[in-house]
């Protein structure tokens, strides 16, 4: 027995649930960028299936609440907190999806599938390099035209020569640190630190 579905509507409701997952941004994030480690992908589809069975397999009676502390202890073990709300949302939907199905009503997974899961491809940061190239030029790059940690040095003086109307204390002080902004993309705050693995990963 499927908690009910017929043998259509569970295959339907597993599909759903890892179109789900696979459209979390947030779950997204933690797998490409391997916060959990390299099993990080191994990990979120182990976690589809322990969703669908619980959906479909419980003895007793699923509650929203409980999809929802699953799914956060389950992106606390990929060293990510999330605190934009979405745990709540994808709880909802599963609910509702599995509602759904018993019903055999597909509409919710057929909109999922037509549906393009959004792009995280920014959490990299490729168009800001400028915090990574300035550290990464202490290794003495390795490829054509890298730039030696003497010509950094020489350029950053010739910089400061030629600011037109910062003295020497506003020219620091009056910038912002990159490093103190947390990156805000689609109502996301991304908090998180590739160079310190003991801390924890936050999404708001």
């Amino acid at each position: 027995m499927n908690g009910g579905l017929t043998a259509e509507a569970a295959a339907q409701l597993q599909e759903g649930i890892n179109l789900l997952l696979s459209r979390w941004a947030a779950l997204r994030m933690a797998v490409e960028n391997e916060w959990g480690g390299r099993d990080s992908l191994q990990k979120s589809q182990q976690l589809g299936h322990h969703l669908f069975h619980l959906l479909t397999q419980s003895k007793e009676q699923v509650y929203i609440d409980d999809l929802e502390d699953i799914l956060d202890e389950f992106m606390l073990s990929l060293n990510t907190e999330i605190g934009d709300g979405s745990i709540e949302e994808i709880a909802e939907k599963m609910m509702v999806m599995r509602e759904e199905c018993l019903e055999g009503n597909f509409d919710m997974i057929k909109r999922l599938k037509e549906t393009n899961a959004p792009s995280v491809s920014y959490i990299r940061q490729p168009g800001s390099n400028d915090e990574e190239d300035s550290e990464d030029d202490d290794d003495g790059g390795d490829g054509d035209g890298a730039l030696r940690k003497d010509d950094v040095s020489e350029m950053e003086v010739d910089a400061l020569d030629h600011e037109p109307s910062l003295n020497q204390n506003e020219t620091m002080a009056d910038k912002p640190s990159e490093k103190e902004v947390p990156e805000v993309v689609d109502g996301w705050t991304v908090v998180a630190s590739r160079r310190n693995r003991g801390r924890k990963n936050q999404v708001y």
